[in-house]
């Protein structure tokens, strides 16, 4: 073992040195509150800690390592929960003061397999009010900040949890993505975030007594974030388990075979609407990385990628309107609602006709897309077209709203179709800031994902964890 604060190691590791004995799961468990402690009044990445309880589930993988008893592949490893997830007895707040007193009667499924994986919930993450948002700000919590520099933002909705991995507050995480709000924090922070299939991962809730919005059942997954996709691979695993409270889980093996010769399709500038250089270089250097690993690359436009990301926005924005008018202008916060009155401003209004037309075309972009990914196996590209903006990015008027959807175009295509995507650092900008890609397989194609994110970490991954900006 080096001489490394325990919070700089991986989350693999430490399962490996916990197992092991080298290290007590009461220690590594400590070592992450300490360490939260020290670097969450920099960044507000932390809203709630569950030391108590930590400590007391670390306790219990210790006496049961030293009965020789087994722990499960991530035994005694700590992890986060963004704030919208459910913890069994704990507030699921989704950033919001009206939900301050909600508990959780259970854990959701995700929660559930990691700890039955062994891992042990250790605090709650940062979010936009109702996760409605491009950046993670709130009135309960305040503003989550970006260690990279101070002065842009860390993006949403799981930016608090892509900030907690970023600085060592946590090895291992929970969010979810509905618009990119797992792959953006995790590209802003320098980590990596997995958006798995849809219905890959169960997902329920016992503090929402409402059925989801057709929009969030078709679009909104949890996933797993880490700062190494080794981990991140890990965690995955645990989180295929089934979970009967929900009834799109599909019982996929949680990995396919990857093809003999792999094929990926790289599009440095979706839809050709104009990307930043170095955003454009980033993906280049990922490009490299994975031709030098023997990957076959070739150069070209997935089928209606424009058409596809203004369903997403069409569709999406109809289910927003409803919240707008039943929740958020009576509660939420001032930030929130100036960004999403603004993001709507140019969007068509639907109908009954006009949702069952969008539902319908949907369908057929989803066919064609399948289509190219069994040609060509995977798409690398963007996370988002631009870097990571300054601040207030998105509070600007409706027609900077409109730029900055325009900039996450690849990003929101992927959540339109339901497929997975995988961000991964691909390295440094010129101004030392990081820059995440997106790997987008077909349906259930995680393991490919993840196969190739490893090549492009390898040749250029994040020094995380960082010291926070000052």
């Amino acid at each position: 073992m080096s001489d490394s604060p325990v919070w700089q190691h991986d989350a693999v590791r430490l399962a490996e040195l916990i197992r092991d004995r080298v290290l007590s799961s009461r220690g590594v468990v400590q070592a992450h509150l300490d360490r939260i402690a020290e670097v969450n009044p920099a960044v507000n990445a932390i809203t709630a800690v569950l030391a108590e309880s930590a400590l007391a589930a670390a306790d219990r993988v210790d006496a049961a390592l030293a009965a020789g008893r087994p722990v499960g592949p991530l035994g005694g490893v700590p992890f986060t929960v963004k704030d919208n997830i459910d913890v069994a007895g704990e507030p699921t707040t989704d950033g919001s003061p009206l939900f301050r007193d909600r508990r959780a009667p259970g854990d959701a499924p995700a929660v559930a397999h990691l700890r039955a994986a062994g891992a042990i919930p250790l605090a709650r993450t940062n979010m936009p009010d109702f996760g409605m948002r491009w950046h993670t700000d709130n009135d309960l919590h305040g503003p989550t900040i970006n260690p990279w520099d101070r002065t842009r933002t860390p993006y949403g909705s799981s930016g608090g949890e892509a900030v907690a991995l970023a600085t060592g507050a946590s090895p291992l995480g929970l969010g979810n993505d509905y618009g990119g709000s797992i792959r953006l924090p995790a590209a802003a922070a320098g980590v990596v975030g997995l958006r798995p299939t849809q219905g890959r991962v169960a997902s329920a809730s016992g503090t929402i007594p409402v059925p989801p919005p057709i929009s969030l059942q078709l679009f909104a997954v949890d996933g797993p974030m880490a700062r190494r996709v080794g981990d991140v691979a890990a965690a995955y695993e645990a989180l295929c388990a089934p979970d009967a409270r929900d009834p799109q889980w599909v019982p996929a093996p949680p990995r396919l075979p990857l093809p003999d010769r792999i094929t990926v399709t790289v599009v440095a500038d979706p839809g050709g609407m104009g990307v930043d250089p170095a955003v454009a270089a980033a993906v280049r250097r990922a490009a490299d990385a994975l031709a030098d690993a023997g990957v076959d690359i070739v150069e070209r436009q997935p089928p209606e990628l424009m058409a596809a990301a203004e369903l997403w926005r069409t569709l999406s924005t109809a289910d927003v309107e409803g919240l707008l008018d039943g929740v958020m202008r009576k509660h939420a916060s001032a930030g929130g609602l100036t960004y999403l009155e603004q993001s709507i401003t140019h969007v068509p209004r639907l109908d009954l006709a006009g949702f069952l037309d969008a539902l319908g075309r949907r369908h057929a972009i989803a066919s064609a897309w399948s289509q190219f990914t069994a040609e060509t196996h995977a798409i690398l590209g963007p996370v988002s077209t631009r870097l990571t903006p300054r601040l207030p990015f998105d509070l600007a008027g409706p027609a900077n709203a409109d730029q900055l959807w325009l900039a996450h175009r690849l990003l929101v295509a992927v959540n339109l179709l339901g497929l997975p995507a995988l961000s991964v650092p691909a390295g440094p900008t010129p101004d030392g800031q990081p820059c995440g890609v997106q790997i987008v397989a077909g349906r259930y194609h995680e393991a490919l994902c993840l196969h190739l994110g490893a090549i492009v970490e390898r040749a250029g991954g994040s020094p995380t964890p960082i010291e926070p900006a000052r």
